[in-house]
């Protein structure tokens, strides 16, 4: 099982939508996912066993060597193939 955080500002409008894009993508290519929706804020208290974190805004922390994807693509519609790929290539 992979496991993901999404995170935005207020972890409710645009994290929901990322998150339920993820959750689409990774059921549709047949990978187990455990999901963390939360306030970027939030994201240290929930790293540990996280494979991906992804969020709707530019973050400039570093969390060790678990790679940060911005995924506000999935908000605007740009880019959003681009974007699946990348996770795919985090998760598979």
């Amino acid at each position: 099982m992979k496991k993901v955080i999404v995170a935005c500002g207020g972890a409710v409008a645009t994290s929901t939508v990322a998150a339920n894009r993820i959750k689409e993508l990774c059921t549709n290519n047949g990978i187990d996912l455990n999901l963390v929706q939360c306030r970027v804020n939030e994201i240290e208290s929930h790293l540990s066993g996280t494979d991906l974190i992804c969020t709707t805004m530019r973050v400039k922390k570093t969390y060790g060597a678990i790679p940060v994807l911005t995924v506000m693509g999935f908000i605007s519609g740009i880019n959003e193939e681009k974007l699946e790929e990348d996770i795919l290539g985090y998760l598979k």
